[in-house]
């Protein structure tokens, strides 16, 4: 498929010791969009801070056909994450090769980090005083080495805006969607999951992932109740009818929803409907009260003081937002959002 000429300029900076999967990811994932026409949204290219071979944490070596001048040209950087941080592990600054490579990106680039390459914006300035994230394991450290930055090691993905940043390996591919979906739409996003094979959202954050005691055995788990519930969102579910769903007391079904969600029963409801909400405001013209009997709110001011809650804004913001029809690009609703998986929106600031 052709590249049309308005295609979105993405630029993979890999550097050495680059880690071999969040590497793919952002090709994998951004070549997997397309238009109405088949036609590819993004122009997505590999570099390297002096357009040499770069070593992988994986016993190989990655040759690419581009260097620095990549970035000059891109509208958007991601940096894959490394094992090979050498200083700016400690707080120290970019080496001198990656910051005169750094100084090639123009003014306004949208900065993306996976992983760990959080200590690389870090370090380079771009996240003080603003939310982030980074791998669960790393979070401590990262915290400590630069404190001034707004950790949330809780969320898959922070989007501050302009620069976003993603928890360990796999949330690269959240944040990529992510990306697609905010620059055009659920469905394309949803489309390039599908191409992918991998959800094009995951119930929950971080925090499934982080080591803690394993739970008891137990043939039980919540995994039916949510495919139940999922079926039934326009009907007001309670606590109540979940657990017995699932034949389980109120008290074990909450604790096992945690335990394997992240989140409470509540919480993922909530957060299911949002994602109803929105990529029924994206993709109809369904009045706003009919889209949140759809979702499952019951009312427009349910509907409306969820949204406000979660986004910040109001459905009918959201909707002349990111509708998709009639539009090239979709203008951001938001200077900062949070997101965790389930695509529910942490925290907002408009402006």
């Amino acid at each position: 498929m052709a590249v049309r000429p308005t295609a979105h300029r993405v630029a993979v900076l890999a550097l050495d010791g680059v880690v071999s999967f969040e590497l793919g990811i952002p090709s994998r994932i951004f070549d997997s969009a397309r238009g109405p026409e088949g036609e590819a949204l993004y122009d997505v290219t590999v570099c390297t801070v002096d357009g040499e071979p770069v070593r992988t944490e994986a016993g190989f070596s990655v040759a690419v056909e581009h260097g620095p001048e990549a970035l000059a040209a891109a509208d958007t950087v991601v940096v894959p994450p490394t094992h090979d941080l050498g200083a700016i592990a400690s707080g120290g600054p970019l080496p001198e090769p990656l910051a005169r490579a750094f100084e090639r990106i123009r003014p306004g680039t949208r900065m993306v980090s996976i992983c760990t390459a959080s200590y690389v914006l870090a370090a380079a300035g771009l996240l003080d005083g603003r939310p982030a994230t980074t791998h669960w394991c790393d979070a401590d450290a990262f915290q400590r080495t630069f404190p001034s930055v707004r950790l949330d090691p809780g969320v898959l993905f922070v989007d501050d805006g302009d620069v976003l940043t993603s928890a360990g390996a796999a949330a690269g591919i959240d944040l990529c969607l992510h990306i697609v979906r905010r620059d055009h739409g659920s469905a394309v996003a949803n489309r390039a999951a599908r191409h992918c094979v991998v959800p094009p959202y995951r119930d929950g954050g971080q925090a499934q992932y982080i080591e803690r005691p394993v739970p008891e055995p137990t043939l039980a788990d919540t995994a039916g109740t949510r495919a139940w519930a999922l079926e039934r969102l326009q009907e007001p579910l309670s606590l109540g009818e979940l657990a017995a769903h699932a034949r389980m007391s109120l008290r074990t079904f909450t604790r096992r929803f945690r335990e394997e969600v992240g989140m409470t029963p509540g919480q993922w409801l909530t957060a299911q409907r949002l994602e109803v909400a929105r990529q029924l405001l994206e993709s109809s013209d369904l009045p706003v009260d009919l889209v949140a009997h759809r979702a499952g709110f019951g009312t427009a001011n349910s509907l409306r003081q969820h949204m406000r809650s979660v986004l910040g804004v109001s459905p009918v913001t959201y909707r002349r937002t990111f509708k998709v029809a009639d539009r090239v690009a979709v203008s951001k609703v938001a200077d900062r959002v949070a997101v965790s998986g389930a695509g529910q929106a942490l925290t907002v600031s408009t402006s």
